[in-house]
């Protein structure tokens, strides 16, 4: 279960980050208020999705998801009441709408984050198996090598020198070729 927060706090950490730098990069701002509830709605989606290891194909939808609900939070809190919100809306100024620019840009950073999100797993399961072989392997008594019962254990036959006919002994120092 503490695993599985962490997981969850990492990845809520991670969205909302990119969420919410991608807001201010783009001109909005923030509110503390909005942080809170972002980072809760993004560790809420997260947490049942945390106990097992993740692909990229698993990932990537969760957090494009939550980047457009962000975006949507985010775009309201901006707007202070909702006539702004539809003014903003209505008027294309970067409000709930997004522009071909905000879509490009969020698209491109969720899927950067994805796959750095799916390498991180990947490599963290990779750690945790390797750990977990070790430490099996000192926890574990080791398996003794000799059956309980040894019989008679018939010795190998010996080995005898054979000359073979096609082999040419080439050993020791070269000849001396003598030119006169």
């Amino acid at each position: 279960m503490p695993f599985r927060l962490l997981r969850t706090m990492v990845f809520a950490v991670v969205c909302l980050g990119l969420g919410a730098g991608a807001h201010v990069f783009g001109g909005g701002t923030v509110s503390g208020d909005a942080m809170v509830a972002a980072f809760w709605m993004a560790a809420c989606a997260a947490f049942p999705v945390a106990g097992r290891e993740r692909t990229v194909h698993a990932i990537l939808p969760l957090l494009g998801g939550l980047q457009l609900a962000l975006h949507l939070l985010f775009s309201l809190s901006h707007a202070g009441s909702p006539g702004q919100a539809v003014a903003h809306a209505v008027h294309g100024s970067g409000g709930l709408v997004p522009d071909l620019g905000m879509l490009v840009a969020h698209s491109w950073a969720t899927l950067l984050t994805a796959l750095w999100l799916a390498r991180g797993e990947a490599l963290l399961w990779a750690l945790l198996r390797r750990l977990a072989v070790r430490l099996l392997a000192v926890l574990l008594p080791p398996v003794p090598e000799t059956p309980f019962f040894a019989g008679a254990v018939a010795e190998p036959p010996v080995l005898r020198s054979a000359v073979l006919r096609h082999v040419l002994s080439r050993r020791g120092p070269p000849m001396v070729v003598e030119t006169s």
